[in-house]
């Protein structure tokens, strides 16, 4: 199997294990349950993206990827202090709310930074991993 065809497998299966992680987040009674539903999506969130920006656009800086996924998911933030009518009604579907949220945080915003701190080391070390070359092939 190509290198490349590897790399992005890789990619797909963090970023399933990551919507598992996710959802799950929303319904762990455990201990730290509170700070999992309230800030665990956040982090899995930014993550997310990331690796989702680097599987469509595998040749943009990682630092570039982490900090311009920070931006739009803190924008989207502070757009929760927003209640146009419309903006509502897309926030009160499952999907909506889960991708917009519905409360602003303050809190949120650390968690997003550190997001995009570990994204940004994850985006380097698959870099790396995916750019060693295969010797049969020179690529």
């Amino acid at each position: 199997m190509p290198r490349r065809l590897k790399h992005c497998g890789l990619i797909l299966l963090i970023m399933a294990g990551l919507i598992v992680l996710g959802l799950a987040s929303k319904r762990y009674a455990g201990p730290g349950a509170a700070w999992s539903r309230a800030c665990l999506g956040g982090v899995v969130y930014v993550v997310f993206w990331s690796l989702a920006v680097y599987l469509m656009w595998p040749r943009l800086r990682p630092r570039s990827i982490a900090a311009g996924v920070l931006g739009v998911t803190c924008g989207l933030e502070f757009m929760q202090l927003w209640h146009p009518a419309w903006l509502q009604h897309l926030r009160s579907t499952w999907l909506g709310m889960a991708l917009l949220g519905n409360s602003f945080s303050w809190w949120d915003l650390a968690h997003y930074c550190l997001a995009a701190l570990l994204a940004w080391g994850l985006l380097l070390w698959l870099q790396s991993a995916g750019a060693s070359k295969d010797p049969r092939t020179g690529s």
